[in-house]
């Protein structure tokens, strides 16, 4: 999400981009929170069979709202894949880019 620096309130949840535009860092709970608990995983097992270097801190910033680098989205997202055997999109699991 871009907005104006004039509509920002809380300083410590934003990072500043060059002309004018911020962008939040803290986004609020992503759709992967639901889809875990529905599922019954924990952060734990995302970490366990992740393929690539996932770290517990990694997986809790990503449901919290963190605003992560495309790199960890998809690492947070090929440890989904292979704990469920089923294929998520990032968009099914962030709702931000």
């Amino acid at each position: 999400m871009i907005i104006e620096n004039e509509e920002i309130e809380n300083q410590e949840t934003v990072e500043s981009k060059p002309d004018n535009v911020v962008l939040l860092r803290d986004l609020g709970p992503q759709p992967i929170v639901e889809l875990m608990q529905r599922l019954e995983l924990s952060a734990h097992r995302l970490v366990e069979v992740s393929p690539d270097q996932l770290t517990h801190k990694m997986v809790a910033r990503a449901m919290k709202g963190r605003r992560l680098t495309s790199n960890s989205k998809a690492i947070v997202q090929r440890a989904l894949n292979k704990a469920t055997g089923k294929v998520y999109t990032l968009a099914q699991l962030f709702n931000y880019r």
